[in-house]
């Protein structure tokens, strides 16, 4: 299964912004902030919502060009685009994550 992400050329400092004001969308991000991949349902088990609800905030994070997914067979991992955000806004990871 693929999950078509934004090329970086497209996403906008806006769209970033208006999905990183989302408190928990802003904590996925932190919680990947060093650009590793995790497994999804490795990430939403830290929160208090449904399976669903995080489903939409992993959508609305990749919509916005901030992750990604690798997907191993039944496994799909979970990235934040670090270094290509970096380069393309530099400092803004880093801002966002206190880092």
């Amino acid at each position: 299964m693929e999950y078509p992400v934004p090329d970086l050329a497209d996403v906008t400092m806006e769209a970033v912004l208006k999905a990183l004001g989302d408190p928990t969308r802003l904590a996925i991000v932190r919680m990947l902030a060093d650009g590793r991949p995790r497994p999804k349902a490795d990430v939403w088990q830290q929160f208090s919502t449904t399976k669903a609800t995080c489903a939409h905030h992993f959508k609305t994070l990749r919509g916005a060009g901030l992750v990604t997914y690798d997907v191993h067979g039944r496994t799909h991992d979970i990235r934040v685009r670090r270094a290509e955000l970096d380069e393309r806004f530099p400092g803004l990871v880093a801002a966002v994550v206190g880092s």
